[in-house]
């Protein structure tokens, strides 16, 4: 008897559980929805944080290549009253600078956003040779220094 009682009062108990746990599917598509445009709003954010940044990198990397070619032009100044054959070096080696300086332009008009890890080793490789060019300069000038 006891366990019949005891059953009878435990199942309204159990079925009101169920009843307070479960939602209804129109609350489920809501909660669904919510959570797509959350997650698209998210995305167009971290999009607009990827072109932001990429502008931002490339209006850096274009005024560094701009100083770089004005370095060059100076250089080419200044090297004008050398001897003939100290002036056909440094203008050879001005040329593989201007084109490395040009390649470096080509470069970074061609790139196109594929991912953040992309990216990366985009800029990574970028600002290396960027970096090359600059040591390469400062060789040179350097060179007709002593």
């Amino acid at each position: 008897m006891k366990k019949r009682v005891f059953i009878f009062a435990l199942a309204p108990f159990i079925a009101g559980i169920m009843l307070c746990s479960c939602q209804s599917s129109s609350k489920k598509i809501n909660n669904a929805e919510n959570n797509l445009q959350e997650a698209k709003q998210d995305l167009n954010e971290v999009r607009q944080d990827s072109i932001t940044e990429y502008q931002k990198f490339k209006i850096e990397s274009e005024e560094k290549i701009a100083a770089h070619e004005q370095n060059i032009a100076e250089f080419k100044a200044r090297i004008s009253n050398e001897k003939k054959e100290n002036k056909a070096k440094y203008d050879k080696e001005l040329a593989d600078l201007e084109k490395k300086s040009t390649d470096l332009k080509k470069k970074l008009a061609d790139y196109k956003e594929s991912g953040k890890d992309n990216w990366e080793k985009f800029k990574t490789e970028f600002n290396h040779d960027m970096e090359e060019l600059g040591k390469s300069f400062k060789n040179i000038t350097v060179k007709n220094v002593k």
